[in-house]
């Protein structure tokens, strides 16, 4: 359960709002003398002014010693007190508010915008809003925009309540209560739960890791361990800290929120799966061939080719054969990923791929009915299937129809994959980390390769669990469950 408490530089700062029992001033929340209530507090600081070394300041100072989450962060504060460090954030907003400000034909050269908790009132801007709390979540934020040649972020400064008015308060309070709803109404549904998970999916996702029957299986199996498994979107980023726990359930990449909300979760100590490191090292090919052939864990035969670099299409075909297959280094569910039968066909598809990426992997094609996928959950095999190639096509995934088509799938035990498979599946696993993980390999009679580990697996109903049933989400769960124990104990993980 989390406790919020507000706090106030004036008392009569929140005069226009209903009376809160968890509303404190600055001064008695400073005092070291001040009783806080027990397990997780959210402290949100609606202090006057986060000026270095104001009681704003020592309040979100005093928040992060005693343990206590606060927004604004001492980190944020800090950005925020020098357009040089907060400039930062808004380099990729620039283009994001033209297009906005274009589209909505905003008028004039300047605007000024009130953002309350990500929350803005402004037609267009409620995106750009949620992204910019993203970066610096901090309550009220007034921002400037200015435009030349185009719109672009002029100064951000944090506002305190007794510079809102009219309106501006009742956006205020309304922004106040959508962000703090789960916690406040869900109190009576958390009491029996020790633990809150996070279970970050996207409803509009068109491949997702799980299947709607396969979350819910997540949250019951969480349930019957006491662990309050909740979904959360993209638009959950500033509420992540209330939780335990961050499980991934959405494709990841390192360009994409979902590694935003793994160093999040990292950076709060909260136990994530799966961490930012295995996204890095899982997500990029090029990574991935490297690391596995510098220890020694067998791959397809792998060059790596580079756009400026010298380009012999007869010796690569020399060396890896036809077909040979490409891949850019961050492709996934056989997205971005090439068959060239001829070396004309080679030739033009490097130079398509060059036009995405600086480096692009070939590798000898190795044709196998199916491909294993070995599920490895901190360092133990945890589910294997085979799955099978789409019907008329070289890969489990067919994307040239239009329509996404995938082979059929087979799960085995675990105790009847063949030796060398499962050995291999485990040395490239442990390289990854401790998290969970899919390894797919392929194997041709008495060799077997690894063709690349996924940070989070596909676990869908019917398919991944058809061996293990309920189990298999049971097992995810306590491993949840052991590590948000070793955290509470101050035992490494």
């Amino acid at each position: 359960m989390t406790h919020v408490i507000l706090v106030v530089e004036d008392r009569r700062d929140w005069a226009a709002y209903y009376p809160a029992r968890h509303l404190m001033s600055a001064r008695e929340y400073l005092d070291s003398s001040t009783s806080f209530p027990a397990g997780r507090v959210q402290v949100i600081n609606l202090c006057r002014s986060y000026r270095y070394l104001s009681p704003g300041y020592y309040c979100s100072l005093l928040a992060e010693a005693r343990g206590h989450r606060v927004l604004p962060s001492v980190r944020t504060v800090n950005d925020l007190s020098r357009k040089a460090l907060y400039g930062l954030h808004f380099e990729s907003f620039d283009a994001a508010l033209d297009k906005a400000m274009k589209k909505h034909r905003q008028d004039g050269e300047r605007l000024t915008v009130k953002i309350f908790f990500g929350q803005t009132e402004h037609a267009g801007l409620a995106e750009l809003a949620r992204q910019i709390f993203d970066q610096l979540p901090c309550p009220i934020l007034q921002l400037e925009f200015r435009r030349r040649e185009t719109w672009t972020v002029e100064l951000v400064r944090p506002l305190g309540l007794h510079q809102l008015k009219g309106k501006e308060e009742d956006a205020f309070a309304a922004a106040l209560e959508a962000f703090n709803a789960r916690v406040w109404r869900k109190v009576g549904s958390r009491r029996k739960y020790r633990y809150d998970l996070a279970m970050l999916v996207n409803p509009d996702e068109a491949m997702p890791p799980s299947d709607k029957v396969a979350l819910r299986k997540f949250v019951r199996a969480g349930a019957q361990l006491g662990i309050n498994v909740e979904t959360v979107g993209r638009e959950d980023y500033p509420r992540l800290a209330e939780y335990d726990a961050l499980f991934i359930r959405e494709t990841t990449a390192l360009d994409h929120h979902t590694y935003q909300f793994a160093r999040k979760a990292e950076q709060e100590g909260m136990v994530v799966m799966d961490d930012p490191g295995s996204i890095l090292r899982c997500t990029n090919k090029i990574y991935f061939a490297e690391l596995m052939q510098g220890n020694k864990v067998a791959v397809p035969k792998t060059r790596f080719l580079f756009r400026d670099g010298p380009l012999d299409i007869a010796a690569m075909v020399d060396d890896l054969g036809l077909p040979v297959v490409l891949k850019i280094p961050d492709g996934s569910f056989s997205r971005g990923i090439t068959k060239a039968d001829s070396a004309e066909a080679l030739e033009a598809a490097l130079g398509e791929y060059f036009r995405q990426s600086a480096v692009v992997l070939a590798q000898e094609f190795m044709y196998t009915d199916y491909d294993w996928r070995i599920g490895v959950l901190n360092n133990r095999p945890l589910f294997a299937c085979q799955y099978f190639m789409s019907k008329g096509h070289w890969q489990i995934y067919n994307h040239k129809t239009g329509k996404t088509v995938s082979g059929t799938s087979r799960t085995v035990p675990v105790q009847e994959v063949p030796a060398k498979v499962l050995r291999t599946a485990l040395k490239a696993a442990r390289l990854m980390g401790n998290g969970l993980y899919g390894v797919d390999m392929k194997q041709s009679g008495d060799r077997v390769v690894v063709v690349e580990v996924n940070d989070n697996p596909n676990v869908d109903a019917g398919v991944e669990d058809a061996w293990l049933g309920e189990d298999l989400y049971r097992q995810i769960m306590l491993e949840f469950l052991r590590r948000m124990e070793a955290r509470r104990l101050g035992l490494s993980v």
